[in-house]
């Protein structure tokens, strides 16, 4: 099993198989999603990927869109947040809430996807991906309801299943827990703060400095696979 340090910040791709342009999974991964896709078929529910592996570039981009204000950040409600009025350890915390650190992303790992169902998107609306469209009365919420039922019998699990203090809920986020649990037991504080020492990152000082709070509020604070 791939586990070194580059696999496990996104600074590489090779543990990663292809599905098309946009998506790539862990290769251990992907059979099993097939499999779930399938199951989701036969059930009526075209089960599609939002996003799939991420770099740590990719990551990287991200965070600094939303650190600058370019790209809007939504508190725990899902409103969009003053960043002009935080501190720096707020901001950090803020964006958090929903966007990972780079380097600190299960996304990076090809384990982690984000799914939804296209033809329960209401005509003339778009996915928003945020939490109500998954709960009872949102467009995907009978899609919630199998993931539910069905995700456990392919190795998946929500890892976001609840706010625990750190990450919002995310109920479109699907981990696969055969891999993704050795990736988050090798995934070390050290190694994240490697990987953000050497890149261009908006908050680094800050980033660093807090960041023995950050990584055990957002990065380990997470939900468990359970066969019950």
């Amino acid at each position: 099993m791939l586990s070194d340090a580059a696999v496990l910040t996104g600074r590489t791709d090779q543990h990663i198989e292809s599905i098309n342009e946009r998506h790539g999974m862990h290769k251990a991964a992907l059979p099993a999603f097939l499999k779930l896709q399938q199951k989701a078929k036969l059930d009526g529910f075209d089960l599609s990927l939002v996003s799939s592996f991420r770099s740590f570039d990719r990551q990287l981009a991200i965070w600094n869109r939303k650190y600058t204000g370019e790209a809007t950040v939504l508190d725990i409600n899902e409103k969009p947040v003053n960043l002009k009025i935080l501190g720096e350890l707020d901001k950090i915390q803020a964006i958090m809430l929903f966007s990972a650190l780079p380097g600190a992303s299960r996304h990076h790992w090809g384990t982690d996807i984000d799914v939804y169902a296209p033809s329960l998107i209401p005509q003339g609306q778009s996915l928003q991906l945020e939490a109500w469209e998954y709960q009872e009365g949102g467009p995907m919420h009978p899609l919630s309801i199998w993931l539910d039922e069905n995700a456990k019998s392919c190795g998946f699990f929500h890892p976001y299943d609840c706010y625990r203090g750190g990450v919002s809920e995310e109920p479109w986020h699907l981990s696969f827990a055969p891999v993704a649990s050795e990736f988050q037991a090798a995934l070390s504080k050290e190694l994240i703060e490697e990987a953000i020492e050497t890149a261009t990152i908006e908050g680094k000082d800050a980033i660093i400095a807090n960041l023995s709070h950050l990584y055990s509020t957002f990065i380990t604070n997470v939900g468990a696979f359970t066969n019950e």
